[in-house]
């Protein structure tokens, strides 16, 4: 019997059989949401904006962004929400325990994109953990980089996320408004309103400004608008589509919208690429 892996075998493999990694850190940040800190066999060798396949052995997997910028140790961060069996039980979990992991998948940004040019990212809850992954990069090489401003919007202040990071991004230089849409009677020293709201103010120049978006699929619409109203061309804006993967490799068909498959083409598009195709931003 033959038992060397044929050339199907091995590609198998590498696309679908994850790498162990062990939990070394965990933390509440919201009541729903966690961060987890794994250490992987080996470093993933990520861009921002990619995400990898988390899995239970005999429960199921799940596609979870990336929130630590590109690195060459093998640590991965992510924040994941507790909304269905998978990921109650992986909130169940505890340092040293572990996780399966497959990937990097999906296209992510490129920073060439944004080097030389101001950066304006936009986030709305949860899309702040895939954002973080290319915003510590620029923070990293702020000198790269023109000026730096940051939208964070969600809910209420108990839905706040990385509220450490925030407050660092700040100290670090960067423009950050924080905003909630309600404070519904709880402490908040910030903004209250939308996402939008601060977009007709900001110091932006047009020309030289590309923007970052990430979050629900209605705040892309009125973000995209107010942009365009500050007279930013649809190439320039960035949209982060990182909430229809499912499987990572194209196989499933979830992702698809008309011929594009997000989580191979995607999950980040400069929008200019989607702007004919309204259902990707529904």
């Amino acid at each position: 019997m033959n038992t060397v892996p044929s050339r199907y075998e091995k590609i198998a493999r590498e696309t679908f059989l994850p790498q162990i990694g062990k939990i070394v850190e965990i933390a509440d940040m919201t009541a729903k949401d966690r961060f987890f800190r794994v250490e992987l066999e080996k470093p993933l060798g990520h861009r921002p904006g990619q995400f990898v396949m988390v899995s239970i052995l005999g429960l199921g997997e799940a596609p979870i962004s990336i929130s630590n910028g590109p690195t060459e140790d093998n640590f991965l961060e992510m924040v994941i929400r507790r909304i269905g069996r998978l990921t109650q039980a992986i909130h169940e979990l505890k340092a040293g325990d572990q996780l399966g992991i497959r990937g990097p998948y999906g296209s992510g940004f490129n920073l060439n994109d944004f080097y030389n040019k101001d950066v304006l990212f936009v986030a709305g809850g949860l899309g702040l953990v895939p954002l973080r992954s290319l915003i510590t990069p620029v923070v990293a090489e702020s000198s790269r980089f023109g000026r730096v401003t940051l939208i964070s919007g969600c809910r209420n202040p108990s839905e706040e996320l990385y509220q450490d990071q925030l407050r660092a991004w700040t100290n670090a230089g960067i423009k950050v408004i924080r905003l909630v849409d309600s404070t519904e009677n709880m402490p908040w020293d910030f903004d209250t309103g939308l996402v939008t709201d601060p977009v007709p103010t900001i110091e932006m120049d047009a020309e030289k400004t590309v923007a970052a978006l990430c979050g629900p699929p209605v705040m892309y619409k009125f973000v995209i608008q107010a942009l365009s109203a500050r007279k930013l061309n649809f190439n320039q804006i960035f949209v982060d589509l990182e909430r229809r993967m499912k499987c990572g490799v194209g196989k499933c068909g979830h992702c698809q919208i008309n011929k594009i498959y997000c989580c191979q083409d995607g999950p980040v598009f400069r929008f200019s690429d989607l702007s004919g195709i309204p259902e990707a931003l529904q």
